[in-house]
């Protein structure tokens, strides 16, 4: 039970699973500060083009273990430690939802690139009904991400919405009425058919761009990297010859 991790070489996919199904996968002080040593680990692994993070059971995560919380209301909660290693992740990574995403369960979603969920999934930011505040970093990314009215409707609240509403507001990338888990799989797959050192330049690029930092520099690094690298030349030369490209950068260790 806590966090689990596997790899599948042959996909490129690794899978982190918030493994406590019996609390809905409600996050320990250990589980939060596990994560950022899983995710070093995949980040090294070659063999991982794409990260998957779910929950096992059939819920997502409910956010942090309510018993620990009477901590958080004096010194600094694990989980802000947690959701920037997320976010920071060099690779591109996808939530995987279903049932409940709650609290802490948003912040872990929010600072994947990309969410994906089952239409019965149900999302929350309750530190309202317990008289808590949010952590700034999160407040920071969920507002970047749905903008400061939808942020605020979720905070003022702490009422459950569904997967049609986040959708709307843009918290979801998509609602998968069948099996979440094989829509996920299915898009992982085309993204690890797809140029790593892009994904990278992609997800620096926009990350920059969203808190207002100015971009032409970085973009221009990257693009130079993509023609030394023979990136771009595998790409163009593979479209003209009608070929799949068979990108072979992979990040500086």
């Amino acid at each position: 039970m806590g966090l689990r991790h596997a790899v599948d070489a042959a996909a490129g996919v690794g899978t982190i699973t918030i493994d406590r199904p019996d609390k809905r996968n409600a996050m320990t002080r250990a589980m939060w500060l596990e994560l950022p040593r899983l995710l070093d680990g995949l980040a090294a692994d070659p063999a991982v083009r794409a990260v998957v993070v779910t929950g096992a059971g059939g819920d997502f995560c409910a956010g942090a273990d309510i018993s620990e919380l009477t901590d958080a209301r004096h010194r600094g909660h694990p989980s802000t430690v947690a959701e920037t290693a997320l976010a920071a992740f060099p690779k591109p990574t996808i939530a995987a939802i279903e049932g409940f995403c709650v609290g802490g369960g948003c912040q872990l979603a929010a600072a994947c690139d990309l969410r994906f969920a089952a239409s019965s999934a149900r999302f929350g930011i309750t530190p309202a009904r317990l008289g808590l505040v949010y952590p700034a970093s999160a407040t920071a990314r969920l507002v970047r991400l749905i903008g400061p009215s939808a942020a605020k409707y979720l905070l003022y609240s702490a009422d459950l919405v569904d997967a049609a509403h986040a959708l709307r507001i843009g918290f979801l990338n998509e609602v998968v009425a069948g099996d979440v888990h094989a829509r996920v799989a299915e898009f992982a797959a085309t993204l690890t058919s797809r140029s790593l050192l892009t994904q990278h330049a992609a997800k620096q690029v926009v990350d920059a761009a969203a808190i207002g930092e100015p971009v032409d520099d970085l973009t221009r690094t990257w693009q130079a990297e993509a023609a030394t690298s023979g990136e771009a030349d595998e790409g163009v030369t593979a479209f003209l010859e009608n070929r799949s490209p068979q990108f072979t950068w992979t990040p500086p260790s």
